[in-house]
């Protein structure tokens, strides 16, 4: 295991917490593995204190667990996790979909789209999933409601944190963006039930997709 070094951080158990989750995402910690608060200090090249209050940020997001003198354990993406995740992100973002509609700046969407479409042809995965993110928080932001927008990044955090991805398992990087690209023209075309019933499809497919890499079926 080797972490970077963190330079010079404006609030230390914020970029902690960051930089945890991307390890954990690229395996460089491993689902359920224990680590100590010095060692991942140490790793970083920063005190124990911002990385015992990162840890305990995770633990609240169910990322990581304390044990009892024995240091900090990944907590393994499950099946029910992902499950969990979906449902409330449909309850959430479908109906934001459709207020959004006729709102939403359909450009931004689109120049977010192409950059996924570049990032694609690339095979740079992580720079297509901070586009994916993006283009999903237009249209929530669109919506009204930054506290929805705050909800849903946590819960992609949540599954997308802990590594799980259908890229390469079960679809394609073009798969994904084709899903998006429908719920767009549905958006351009002023068809709010229409980008909605395109948001559902994308977000169950994910879901169910996810759901079965981890061992269970929706």
């Amino acid at each position: 295991m080797s972490l970077e070094p963190l330079a010079a951080p404006q609030t230390l158990a914020a970029h902690t917490r960051r930089a945890v989750l991307a390890a954990i995402a690229d395996g460089r910690l491993e689902g359920g593995g224990r680590y100590s608060v010095a060692q991942l200090a140490e790793q970083l090249g920063i005190s124990r204190t911002p990385v015992r209050e990162a840890l305990l940020v995770l633990e609240r997001e169910g990322r990581v667990r304390f044990e009892r003198n024995k240091g900090v354990r990944v907590l393994e993406t499950t099946a029910a996790d992902v499950a969990e995740v979906f449902e409330l992100r449909l309850l959430l973002e479908v109906p934001a979909t459709a207020r959004a509609c006729g709102i939403v700046a359909t450009a931004a969407l689109q120049a977010e789209l192409d950059a996924m479409g570049e990032a694609s042809r690339a095979g740079d995965e992580p720079a297509f999933m901070d586009r994916d993110e993006r283009f999903h928080e237009l249209i929530l932001l669109a919506a009204g409601n930054r506290r929805l927008a705050a909800i849903v990044a946590g819960l992609r955090d949540t599954v997308r944190g802990r590594g799980a991805s259908t890229v390469g398992r079960s679809r394609s990087l073009d798969e994904i963006q084709a899903e998006h690209g429908a719920i767009l023209d549905a958006l351009i075309a002023g068809d709010g039930d229409r980008a909605a019933a395109a948001m559902r499809y994308h977000l169950r497919r994910t879901g169910d997709l996810l759901a079965k890499q981890y061992g269970g079926a929706r």
